[in-house]
């Protein structure tokens, strides 16, 4: 059998390249850059962790150096040799070598099992089950391996066996929390997901947790595990049916107007009102809710991806006159959207050209507003870009409503860069 190569990958800034002559055997023989965590392999040949674990997932059986056949896969540490990493990259500080960190062990697989049946034992003392989850969630932020394998361990059916257990004692919640907790790490299955949103009781008792009065943490969790169920249910009844309290929009939208809200936080409130947005019959309550104010200020404040999701719920939400209105009452929309055309992504973008035309179709003063904003330009821009042909129909369309709010003076200049025979009939 043909053993399957894997390129070496090339770093954007190899230390060679800055005149500092990596030692040969510091370096991974199948990368060919400095080791960040050597193992050994039962051949005696040590790698790169992360280089040798990839060349047994493509399918290769034998060791790359010696070409003899791997008895077994295990992997053991070569601490001398990342001790000697360690101290070489110290002593090399001033040429901008960095440290490389002492890398986390992988997690033992019986002592991930022996966790799991330590948490969900209910004759284990509580403090003893939920210094067990604390342990598991420890391992599941270590690495993605200890991820995989927690998964892959069942864990997910046990926390949520625990974390809708009915037991209602005080150091039940604790273990519902930890549960809760891993659960955002490890989202349900479809299955399980259906099972949550069909289940009354279990919908009722996330959207308690939005509320949580002492942990923005447990609330963060909370809007986590819900965005899940609704992303994860496939019949549109029963992601309606999830949507359908009041008390859900002000949970989550709460989580976005907190004074000082983490980046997790802001992440997973966006995520979670775009998923509850989605469904048309509910979006009313996100605007009674007060999702306009939330939006429109965090809006500067998020990272790229975010941003984008925040935008498309605006736009969903200027699809029904109550998000219209409260959208267009607001000060800062309309300035916000054309500012960020063609500045985030094209998607952004989308977004953005997809809520000003749907503003701009209510209300003349909004098209005024969206002129003085300078949106012309903008839209001009856009049309001629290599944005999504989504986007230019947008714009085009915006442009052929703005038509009559262009200014007279500027008229002329706006047609020797666009004719407005472009837009055409839609």
């Amino acid at each position: 059998m043909r053993e399957k190569r894997i390129p070496p990958m090339i770093p954007l800034e190899p230390l060679d390249a800055a005149g500092i002559q990596i030692p040969y055997h510091f370096r991974c023989p199948i990368s060919l850059e400095l080791m960040q965590d050597p193992v050994t392999v039962c051949t005696g040949q040590t790698y790169d962790r992360s280089s040798i674990e990839a060349w047994v997932a493509t399918g290769n059986t034998t060791c790359p150096v010696t070409r003899v056949p791997l008895a077994d896969y295990s992997l053991i540490p070569n601490h001398t040799l990342r001790r000697l990493i360690q101290e070489w990259c110290v002593s090399n500080r001033s040429f901008g070598v960095e440290r490389i960190p002492t890398p986390k062990q992988p997690a033992d697989p019986s002592l991930i099992r022996s966790l799991l049946n330590q948490a969900s034992s209910g004759s284990n003392p509580v403090h003893n089950r939920v210094s067990a989850l604390r342990r598991l969630r420890g391992f599941a932020r270590d690495s993605e391996k200890n991820r995989s394998l927690i998964a892959a361990l069942n864990a997910k059916d046990v926390l949520v066996s625990l974390l809708f257990n009915s037991d209602e004692s005080s150091d039940s919640s604790e273990l519902k929390h930890e549960s809760l907790a891993l659960l955002a790490i490890f989202p349900p299955s479809d299955i399980v997901c259906s099972s949550i949103a069909s289940d009354p009781d279990r919908v009722g008792y996330l959207v308690s947790l939005l509320f949580h009065p002492s942990s923005i943490d447990v609330r963060v969790n909370s809007a986590a595990l819900i965005e899940s169920v609704i992303a994860g249910t496939k019949s549109t009844d029963l992601r309606s049916f999830v949507c359908t309290s009041d008390e859900i929009y002000v949970g989550v939208i709460s989580i976005l107007t907190n004074p000082i809200p983490s980046p997790r936080a802001l992440k997973i409130g966006v995520k979670t009102l775009f998923a509850l947005c989605l469904s048309k019959q509910h979006r009313h309550k996100a605007v009674s809710a007060g999702a306009v104010n939330a939006l429109i200020t965090r809006l500067t404040e998020l990272d790229k991806c975010d941003c984008e999701r925040a935008l498309a719920t605006v736009e969903l939400l200027c699809r029904i006159p109550q998000g219209c209105a409260a959208f267009g009452a607001h000060a800062l929309t309309v300035p916000l959207l054309v500012k960020t055309i063609l500045k985030i992504s094209d998607r952004a973008t989308e977004y953005a050209a997809g809520a000003l035309l749907a503003l701009a179709s209510t209300s003349e003063r909004l098209q005024r507003e969206a002129v003085n904003a300078g949106v012309l330009t903008q839209l001009l821009l856009l049309v001629q870009s290599d944005c999504t042909e989504r986007a230019k129909r947008k714009a085009q369309m915006l442009l052929k409503l703005l038509r009559d709010s262009w200014p007279e003076d500027s008229m002329g200049n706006y047609s020797d860069d666009f004719n407005c025979s472009d837009v055409g009939p839609f």
